[in-house]
C-alpha cells in the first residue's frame, strides 16, 4: 500500500510498534476497551465492502472473500450485536455463496452432476448462515420479529410495520439468503412455508426504498414474479420490475438484463428477446460504474454461459 503524501520514514518505522503496543492493551486492559477497539476494526472492516464492489477480478475476490468473511465471524465473537458486522456477515454470505458457489454448480452441472450437487448444498448451508446472521441483526432492533412473523404470516405486514429505511439492508439480505435456500431445497416443507413471509419482507423492504443497491429488490421481483408464471407469478409485473431496475440503474447494470432473459424470455420461449437482452447485458461497459464493476462482471459471466446453451434451452 502506498503510503500517504507527507507520512515520514520515522512514522513508518513506529508502524510495528504501535502494533504490539495495541496488542499488548487488548490482552492487558479491561473489557470495555478491548470490546471498543474491535468495534472500531469491525465497523472500519464491515464498511470496506466497496474494495470489492469495484474489483475487476472476480477470480482473486472468489480466493480473499471466505478470509474476509471469517474474519468477521471472528469479530462477532467478540462484538456479537454489532450491526454492521451483522449485516456484513448476512450480505457477505449471500453473495459469496451465489456468485462463486451456486454459479459454479451451474456451470458445471452438465459435465459433472455429482460435484454439482456437492456445490449446491454447500451454496444452501451459506444462504442459511447468511440468514441467521441477518435476523440477529434485526432483532438487535426488533426482539422476536422472526418468531412473530413465523407464527402468523398473514399478519406479516403488521410485524414489518415498524421497521424503517435503515432496516432496509438488513430486510434485503435476510430475505435474500432465505429465499435463495428456499430455492435450493424446495423439498424442505419447513422452509418453503416461509416464502409468504419473505414476499413480505420484501415488499416492505421496496416500500421503504426502492432504490436501495441501484434498484436490487426490484431484481429480486423480477426473478420471483418472472419464475413462477405457471403458479402464481406473472410475466407482465416481472417486465414492470425490470423497468424499475433498468431506470434507478440507468441502464448500467446487467443483472436485471440476464434475469429478464432467464425467466421471461425462456418461459415464454422467446429466443430472439433472449439473445437480445444477454448481447445488451454483454454490451455494458463494466468499467463504467466502478461500484458496479464486480456484479456487472459476474453477470457478464452467466450471459456468456446462457448463451452458450441457448440450444438446450429453446425447442426449435
Amino acid at each position: 500500500m502506498k503510503m500517504p503524501v507527507g507520512v515520514g520514514r520515522s512514522v513508518r518505522a513506529r508502524v510495528p510498534l504501535v502494533a504490539v503496543a495495541l496488542t499488548v492493551a487488548l490482552t492487558s486492559t479491561g473489557c470495555s476497551v478491548r470490546q471498543m477497539a474491535v468495534r472500531a476494526f469491525a465497523n472500519a472492516l464491515a464498511g470496506g465492502a466497496d474494495v470489492y464492489a469495484s474489483d475487476d477480478d472476480p477470480e482473486l475476490v472468489g480466493a480473499a472473500l471466505p478470509f474476509g468473511l471469517k474474519t468477521i465471524e471472528g469479530l462477532l465473537a467478540q462484538d456479537p450485536r454489532n450491526p454492521k458486522l451483522l449485516l456484513a456477515a448476512a450480505s457477505g454470505f449471500t453473495q459469496y455463496a451465489y456468485a462463486f458457489v451456486q454459479q459454479e454448480a451451474d456451470f458445471v452441472e452438465g459435465s459433472d452432476l455429482a460435484r454439482a450437487t456437492g456445490l449446491r448444498g454447500r451454496a444452501r448451508r451459506l444462504y442459511l448462515r447468511a440468514l441467521g446472521y441477518g435476523w440477529r441483526g434485526l432483532e438487535t432492533g426488533f426482539p422476536g420479529l422472526r418468531a412473530r412473523l413465523q407464527r402468523d404470516p398473514g399478519a406479516a405486514d403488521q410485524a414489518l410495520a415498524g421497521l424503517g429505511k435503515d432496516q432496509v439492508p438488513l430486510l434485503y439480505w435476510t430475505a435474500a439468503a432465505w429465499a435463495a435456500a428456499i430455492a435450493l431445497d424446495k423439498d424442505d416443507a419447513e422452509l418453503a412455508a416461509d416464502l409468504a413471509v419473505v414476499e413480505a419482507m420484501m415488499r416492505r423492504a421496496l416500500a421503504l426504498d426502492e432504490t436501495y443497491g441501484r434498484g436490487v429488490i426490484h431484481d429480486f421481483f423480477l426473478a420471483y414474479e418472472g419464475s413462477r408464471t405457471a403458479v402464481g407469478g406473472s410475466a407482465e409485473r416481472a417486465r414492470e420490475h425490470f423497468a424499475r431496475a433498468m431506470a434507478i440503474a440507468q441502464n448500467q447494470r446487467a443483472a436485471p438484463l440476464v434475469s429478464l432473459a432467464e425467466t421471461v424470455a425462456v418461459a415464454a420461449q422467446d429466443r430472439a428477446e433472449f439473445e437480445r437482452l444477454l448481447n445488451q447485458a454483454l454490451a455494458i461497459d463494466a468499467d463504467a460504474v466502478p461500484g458496479e464493476r464486480l456484479a456487472n462482471l459476474i453477470s457478464q459471466r452467466r450471459a456468456r454461459w446462457l448463451l452458450a446453451r441457448a440450444d438446450e434451452l429453446f425447442i426449435q
